[in-house]
């Protein structure tokens, strides 16, 4: 059996270079728009999680960026807690409300699905946190359509 000669790794330890950036970091032109869709299940996997990151990520960059939640994407946007609205039951409990949060206070625009909302997911408009905007089903392939018009940046998140 071969033998290990390495002590172990230790809090603080870098395991990675994570300075050395490879591309060159990226800025929006004046007017340049984003468009993140998420059709994924909130807490099902970290991709609704990731591209909230990547949504705010756009922002920084200096694009105007719109969220689209629809099919299982709207639970993303439904306000959680446990016992009451905004307490968290458990670390991460809230991730997604803040994150959401966080991407609506940097001066993105959140958009959900009304038939996600009440013929998938049996909720209504006023379950949404405050600031996003519910959209007609047939808004969500025109939001997409409108930002390929105009030229944007369109992130499409699809898991099952």
């Amino acid at each position: 059996m071969p033998a290990v000669d390495r002590s172990a790794n230790q809090p603080g330890d870098f395991l990675v270079d994570y300075e050395e950036k490879v591309f060159p970091d990226v800025k929006a032109e004046p007017g340049e728009k984003a468009l993140v869709t998420f059709h994924t299940v909130a807490f099902e996997g970290s991709i609704g999680l990731v591209n909230l990151l990547q949504a705010s990520r756009l922002i920084n960059k200096g694009f105007e960026t719109s969220v689209l939640l629809y099919g299982p994407g709207v639970t993303l946007g439904v306000m959680r807690g446990f016992p009451k609205l905004g307490d968290a039951a458990f670390d991460g409990h809230l991730n997604f409300n803040a994150r959401l949060q966080k991407f609506m206070d940097q001066g993105g625009k959140v958009y959900a699905c009304r038939f996600a909302l009440q013929a998938l997911y049996g909720h209504g408009e006023k379950a949404l946190m405050p600031g996003i905007t519910p959209v007609n089903p047939l808004d969500v392939l025109d939001i997409v359509l409108m930002h390929r018009k105009e030229g944007a940046f369109i992130l499409d998140t699809w898991t099952l």
